[in-house]
């Protein structure tokens, strides 16, 4: 008797029939959980905002797009529809569009109670607008570092505070923090964003644990270099833009890449998801397990980052 085909090759066979069944009732629970659901988005008219608000339309969820700029969100609704006319199994939902400044408290609280009046109520909070930073500490004025975290810390804090009480009630709710690699590592002349990414990561992950009992998911997702503009949009130590675009963001991940990751985080309620390559993982852990190592290798990419701007 060959043992091989007949025990080894069934059993093979049987065990990648239940991993398929396994995936398909995952996806089919995620699209499931993903249609119809209302959706609020911050920072939607750009980079990662603008491909998740493509890719939750096209699972058949209700947006609520958010920004600053009113224009910009027209023209996204413009693609939006777009998709919507080109591919039938996209959603026909038309989106709702809400104009606020994140950094403006009470421009905060407004929105929520505009989204809460006129869809009732938020089935999914993706907290992904933010701003980023260059600049040393000796040089950085304390505004400035007040404005990252009013942005980057405050601004979604007070929207997932304005949003949370409906939740509990319907003890119904998704919230999505977008925060960083940085949120988990610190990295030289980046003191201002990870720093806000840090009490980011921090507020969420105390956030997970008390609402738990209301049966609320939080997911707390922390990409990588993603090719965007955030770079060219930082704040530098003076408060001027930075206006150039890094390397390590001009190769990273590609925004539409990462929406898809943010889309399946989501729809399988995942808590928490590190979205990066290999070496911003390895220092993730490095931090961790060989703190002394990793201090060493910061200070020493300090130094080099320090000498090639002076060259």
């Amino acid at each position: 008797m060959d043992f091989t085909s007949t025990v080894i090759i069934p059993l093979l066979f049987g065990s990648l029939g239940i991993f398929a069944i396994f995936r398909l009732l995952q996806w089919m629970r995620m699209r499931t959980y993903l249609q119809e659901a209302v959706v609020v988005i911050t920072g939607a008219t750009s980079g990662l905002g603008k491909e998740c608000a493509k890719a939750f339309h096209a699972a058949g969820s209700k947006l609520v797009l958010c920004g600053r700029d009113s224009e910009k969100l027209k023209d996204l609704m413009q693609e939006l529809s777009a998709m919507t006319n080109h591919r039938k199994n996209v959603s026909a939902h038309k989106p709702h569009t809400v104009v606020f400044d994140l950094s403006d408290t009470k421009s905060v609280v407004s929105a929520a109670e505009e989204i809460l009046k006129y869809l009732g109520h938020v089935d999914i909070l993706i907290n992904n607008a933010g701003i980023s930073f260059r600049g040393t500490i000796v040089d950085t004025g304390l505004d400035v570092d007040k404005k990252l975290m009013e942005t980057n810390y405050f601004g979604p804090v007070a929207l997932t505070k304005a949003l949370l009480p409906s939740m509990i009630k319907r003890r119904q709710g998704h919230i999505v923090a977008i925060s960083s690699v940085q949120g988990k590592i610190s990295i030289p002349f980046r003191s201002a964003y990870a720093a806000s990414k840090h009490a980011t990561q921090a507020f969420f992950d105390c956030l997970r644990a008390e609402v738990e009992q209301y049966d609320i998911d939080v997911t707390v997702v922390s990409p990588g270099y993603i090719q965007t503009n955030l770079s060219v949009n930082a704040v530098t130590a003076d408060g001027s833009r930075y206006g150039v675009m890094d390397k390590t963001t001009a190769e990273g991940q590609t925004p539409a890449e990462v929406a898809q990751v943010v889309l399946s985080a989501v729809g399988q309620k995942k808590k928490e998801v590190l979205v990066a390559g290999l070496t911003p993982c390895l220092a993730v852990y490095l931090r961790n397990i060989f703190p002394r190592l990793f201090f060493t290798l910061m200070a020493s990419r300090a130094k080099k980052e320090r000498k090639a701007k002076n060259s």
